[in-house]
């Protein structure tokens, strides 16, 4: 592995991922993909990578051809001490083979060589996929030495996902394919440097764990008491970079032309309208009409669609990223008092919106996320499968029970005629304490997964999860009980690591 620098938070795994890349050695250069949304260190950990390789990072802008060209050829020059203006590569080919002969310090590893900002390069030069293919494929007829590792890189994620698809040219020429995501909600705390639990998960529902917000920030408030103020200073700022942070990164994609249509479904999930037939509902369109445009936010990686766990063909729109929901729910609805600086106003008034469209979803998807990553060795001892979360018909109770997370074991872990449910939990953000009328709609929905032949449930644990904890009466049930767990704040953020009976505070 090479050595990691000593100014990298977190990313081991994919300073890992990218140290095996440098270190695999092959008959031809090889190629790397790394791709993210704006703002999740891909240039900062790929430069620091490219200085431990002794390799090359050229950073694409948004300009013509021929100034692309010649800020690869200034690139190779400044490395190997040589005047600037002096290397021009009059096509890709030629520039490309200039890259894979500059010099670099000598190692056991390959050197990296980083085409960062890739779209922009494409939008002038739509022939480089080409290029690239046939410069990798015409350099492994030759000698093995000096083959670099070079590394394309970029935040439109539809675009750099879709380099390695159908018959494009560069599909099978890759041997890394890493996307940069944002930090968890436990990383996002420690990297923010949050005592407070709750602070650390609002915060986290507000603006979600992308690294590069932080140098945009500032240090967090210490209480949610200053929680206001410090919005108002950020993001609630009609001067701050942050204020029109959702339109940037929807314009990031060249594929999305008609904004209005995007916002309109962006709008739409973000309040709620989570399956195809509502969205089209609240636009007035047909249905069929959107799976276009919602497949396309879902490669840009806006919006994600999970399938009901035990209705497998009933999608669920969520919005992906935090800081695109809080835009459309609280800054472009109040976009004339927030550019008259009356942000605390407008923060105040929406705090019946942010409870229940933002932090009661996000709460609850971090409780899934967390069942999914942690639950199997903090909680279950078992593996987990599938997690996600559902819905039944209570035909005796005349009603729908919508199931908040429901966990299956592994597909294949055992001859059940069945999926075997191994969780079945509900999540609650509000400032309420749980009881024990809770633990028993719970044992009701355990019945009826069975009884409605969606699921083996018999042995399924029972979770309720809750951001203000849990009053005696249920902590002293479920201190007698394996089939019962209390997770709070602290098990989700990893301060308690036993979920089973633990009081949360």
């Amino acid at each position: 592995m090479i050595d990691r620098p000593t100014d990298l938070f977190d990313r081991e795994q994919e300073w890992q991922d990218l140290s095996n890349f440098a270190q695999f050695r092959a008959s031809a250069p090889s190629l790397g993909i790394v791709y993210g949304r704006r703002r999740q260190g891909k240039s900062y950990l790929l430069r620091r990578a490219v200085k431990a390789t002794g390799g090359l990072h050229v950073q694409a802008l948004e300009e013509g051809r021929s100034a692309a060209l010649a800020r690869v050829g200034d690139a190779v020059a400044l490395q190997r001490g040589l005047p600037k203006g002096v290397l021009q590569p009059r096509d890709w080919p030629e520039a490309l083979h200039l890259l894979g002969s500059a010099d670099g310090q000598a190692g056991p590893q390959r050197r990296l060589v980083v085409l960062d900002e890739f779209p922009y390069m494409l939008a002038h030069s739509p022939e480089l996929p080409s290029a690239l293919q046939q410069f990798i494929d015409e350099a492994g007829t030759t000698s093995t030495s000096g083959k670099p590792g070079i590394v394309v890189c970029g935040s439109a994620l539809s675009v750099m996902t879709g380099l390695l698809t159908g018959s494009r040219a560069l599909r099978g020429r890759a041997q890394l394919a890493l996307v940069c995501k944002p930090f968890s909600l436990r990383q996002a705390r420690q990297y923010w440097g949050i005592a407070d639990l709750h602070l650390a998960l609002v915060l986290h529902a507000l603006i979600g764990g992308t690294p590069g917000y932080r140098d945009l920030l500032g240090d967090p408030p210490e209480s949610l008491a200053g929680l206001g103020e410090w919005l108002a200073r950020g993001i609630l700022n009609p001067a701050h970079a942050l204020f029109r942070e959702a339109e940037y990164v929807l314009a990031e994609d060249p594929r999305i032309a008609d904004r209005s249509l995007y916002h309109s479904l962006l709008d739409a999930i973000s309040r709620g309208e989570r399956t195809p037939s509502r969205i089209a509902g609240r636009l007035g369109r047909p249905e069929g009409a959107l799976r276009h445009p919602l497949g396309l936010l879902q490669e840009a990686g806006f919006v994600e669609k999970t399938d009901d766990v035990l209705h497998q063909r009933r999608a669920i729109w969520t919005v992906a990223d935090p800081i695109v929901r809080f835009a459309h729910l609280v800054l472009r609805p109040n976009l004339p008092q927030l550019e008259d600086r009356r942000a605390l106003q407008v923060w105040q008034a929406a705090q019946a919106t942010f409870a229940t469209q933002i932090l009661g979803p996000h709460f609850e998807h971090q409780c899934r996320l967390w069942v999914q990553n942690c639950a199997a060795e903090e909680l279950l001892h078992r593996p987990v499968g599938t997690v996600g979360p559902a819905t039944l018909s209570d035909a005796a109770g005349r009603a729908q029970v919508d199931l908040d997370v429901v966990a299956l074991a592994p597909a294949g872990s055992g001859p059940q005629p069945m999926p075997q449910v191994v969780l079945i939990g509900e999540a609650k953000s509000g400032g309420t304490l749980r009881t024990l009328a809770d633990l028993q709609r719970l044992e009701r929905a355990r019945t009826l997964v069975t009884a409605t032949g969606r699921g083996d449930a018999a042995g399924a644990v029972l979770a309720l999860f809750s951001r203000a904890g849990f009053d005696e009466a249920l902590q002293r049930t479920a201190a007698q009980r394996r089939d019962v767990a209390l997770i709070g704040l602290p098990q989700l953020f990893g301060e308690v690591e036993q979920g089973v009976a633990s009081p949360a505070v």
